[in-house]
């Protein structure tokens, strides 16, 4: 989806690589929601149209559609797991 790859560690863990910075992802039954105060990470797009619809083909909710705010662009979803993410660009 953002060139990422993937290498799977077992049925809960999956780390990625190749767009700057590695992590991962820990399959929990725990979500996490910016309505709960957490943390909520923001990924860069370049083309915000596309990257929502590549979202939704992949199984994911848009949860706030795209939206204007000072210096660009947003919308936030959520992954299988109900864990919301957002996604802007200033394009």
């Amino acid at each position: 989806m953002f060139s990422w790859s993937f290498v799977d560690y077992g049925p809960d863990y999956s780390a990625f690589s190749n767009e700057g910075i590695d992590g991962g992802f820990f399959k929990s039954e725990i979500s996490s929601s910016s309505e709960q105060g957490v943390a909520l990470i923001v990924f860069y797009s370049n083309d915000l149209d596309k990257t929502k619809s590549k979202i939704e083909n992949a199984g994911g909710t848009i949860i706030k559609p795209i939206f204007s705010f000072p210096g660009g662009r947003r919308f936030h979803f959520a992954d299988p797991n109900r864990n919301e993410y957002a996604v802007w660009s200033d394009k």
